[in-house]
């Protein structure tokens, strides 16, 4: 049996590499022989996918920020296609990454129409205030929805779509994650060190838009905590000498790691990240945390003022819960002296962490028992007979 996973970015590697794992697991259990494709990255084929093309790089967020992946992107969904066409297979897999995921969505539907299509971790229109589109665009292509968030689950099923909430699947991620004790050890920070954690990009405009204001807030919380220090993981090792140059020029105690993001997420005291899977990591690990997000000027004002979308917040974390279970800066409130006064308020006041600790209990129970990975799997491998 063939099934092919098409899926882009950090986040979607990482969270196909969970998916392919639980696939290859349930497939023995089935005693199905099972080949599986992938659009990904290196995760995925660690976990066993073999890549028809690695997308990780592939990706951005807003409408000037995407021109420069316009050509990649159409150049991978060709590619996808006429390897569809050459070998049909027995079940498609979408995972996040609308506009490239909804193309290939679009030729199964009026190509390829027996083939089954199972929309994973479906993008996050179940939040927006105009959804109308591209819910319907997403409902046309997909056969079966498999919900990772509750309320996406009753928006869908609201509209009548085929819906399966299966839970996060970070939830099942967690037990690789060491211990704050074990973590800081395999790092070497003291007991008594301050380390903060700073997640500045998994997509190129991110170094842009979002580290310069991120650095000058870590600025000046070292002038304020002189033995505090920054890890920072890198996502992507194309990124290391851009982070690199600026630790110099804002003068920075800071260390880039690579391939090690889980020892610094598990032993830092406060992370400052930006939007995205992270926070919900974070969160499951108990971190205190500030959010930030920043767009290129243009694209924020078509999108607020032309196209009128908003959303009632932007972290996974707060969307979990629907509260602002952590701070959260978007466009012109991220700003180094918001970032300063909440990662302050965080570090010396015991009761703001106990509140967002408790915040994050909340949260952990809104995302479903550990075995979400093989939930998933299971309904996919459903879709084969």
């Amino acid at each position: 049996m063939r099934i092919f996973i098409s899926t882009g970015e950090v986040s979607g590697d990482l969270q196909g590499s969970l998916l392919v794992t639980a696939l290859k697991r349930q497939a023995i259990v089935s005693g199905l022989d099972l080949e599986i494709i992938a659009l990904g990255g290196d995760k995925m084929a660690a976990a066993g996918a073999t890549l028809l093309a690695n997308t990780t790089a592939i990706g951005s967020f807003g409408i000037l920020e995407a021109l420069p992946f316009v050509l990649p992107t159409l150049q991978v969904q060709r590619q996808a296609i006429a390897y569809l066409q050459q070998y049909p297979p027995d079940v498609v897999v979408l995972i996040d990454y609308m506009g490239p995921n909804l193309g290939i969505g679009n030729y199964l539907r009026h190509h390829l129409p027996q083939v089954p299509v199972v929309y994973y971790i479906a993008p996050q229109v179940w939040v927006s205030s105009i959804t109308t589109r591209d819910t319907a665009r997403i409902m046309a292509v997909c056969h079966k929805l498999l919900a990772i968030f509750p309320g996406e689950a009753s928006y869908f099923q609201n509209k009548g779509a085929n819906v399966t909430w299966v839970g996060h699947p970070l939830v099942d991620r967690m037990a690789d994650f060491p211990s704050r004790e074990v973590a800081r050890s395999q790092l070497g920070i003291k007991d008594d060190a301050i380390a903060i954690a700073l997640l500045p990009a998994s997509r190129r405009q991110e170094l842009k838009y979002l580290l310069p204001v991120m650095f000058q807030a870590a600025q000046s919380i070292q002038s304020k905590l002189p033995h505090v220090h920054f890890w920072i993981p890198l996502s992507l090792e194309i990124y290391r000498e851009r982070i690199e140059k600026e630790i110099q020029n804002y003068g920075l105690q800071a260390t880039v790691v690579s391939n090690q993001q889980q020892q610094v997420l598990a032993a830092t005291d406060l992370a400052i990240t930006k939007c995205g899977t992270v926070n919900l990591e974070l969160a499951l690990l108990n971190v205190p945390q500030v959010v930030l997000y920043r767009l290129h000027p243009f694209t924020y004002w078509v999108a607020t003022k032309i196209l009128k979308i908003s959303f009632p917040f932007a972290s996974p974390v707060n969307l979990m819960v629907m509260k602002e279970a952590v701070p959260e800066y978007i466009q012109a409130t991220a700003t180094p002296e918001n970032i300063i006064q909440s990662a302050m308020e965080l570090l010396l006041n015991s009761q703001s962490r106990e509140k967002m600790q408790t915040d994050y209990q909340k949260m952990r129970q809104c995302m479903g028992d550990v075995g979400v990975c093989d939930r998933a799997a299971k309904e996919i491998l459903q879709m084969l007979s």
